[in-house]
Order: structure tokens, then C-alpha cells, then sequence
């Protein structure tokens, strides 16, 4: 089992509301939809634990991938890749991660 993590802010210009409303009703059902995807979700960072000041990031999401092959089929998709391009509207620079649980 792989896990992305996607680190990212919003571009400016884009509000919270906009971006969260796309991601609500298009990203997390279209995603969470793929055969090769076991769980897709979207957090909004709300805080540091320790220390003050704002984290770095707004918005972390994690795709738990059981098959990476079976994913990098689906994303070729073009209800994936329409959802790609939409995200790279919102996004600015996301960073993506690529873990596995020791």
C-alpha cells in the first residue's frame, strides 16, 4: 500500500469556498470513484499542534494506493485528467509525496 500525500495552498485569487465546494462535489467523489484509490480525502489545516503562527501548508490530501499501476491507468481517465487540469486552477505549486507505512 503506497500513500500520496498532496501539500498544498491555494493560488491567490482562489477562495476557500470555491476551491472546497469544487472539491467536495467533483475531486473527492471522481477520486474516492477509481477502482485502483482505497481512500481519498482532503484535510483543511486548522492550526499548529506546537508552537504559533499558521502551518505551512492549507490543504493536505491522502490517496491510499494499494496497485500504483492499476493508479497510473486511471489517471489517465479523462474524468481524471479533467480533474487534474481543474486542480492545477486552484493549487499553487502542490507538492506531491509519495510514502510507505514502515
Amino acid at each position: 500500500m503506497q500513500t500520496v500525500i498532496v501539500l498544498f495552498n491555494l493560488k491567490p485569487g482562489v477562495s476557500r469556498e470555491q476551491y472546497e465546494a469544487w472539491a467536495r462535489t467533483s475531486d473527492l467523489p471522481v477520486v474516492n470513484a477509481l477502482p485502483s484509490v482505497d481512500t481519498f480525502e482532503v484535510f483543511k489545516a486548522s492550526g499548529l499542534l506546537m508552537g504559533e503562527g499558521k502551518p505551512p501548508y492549507e490543504y493536505i490530501e491522502l490517496m491510499r494506493i494499494p496497485d500504483m499501476d492499476a493508479f497510473g491507468k486511471d489517471l489517465s481517465g479523462p474524468a481524471v485528467q479533467a480533474g487534474a487540469a481543474q486542480f492545477q486552477q486552484y493549487a499553487d505549486n502542490p507538492v506531491f509525496i509519495l510514502t510507505s507505512a514502515l
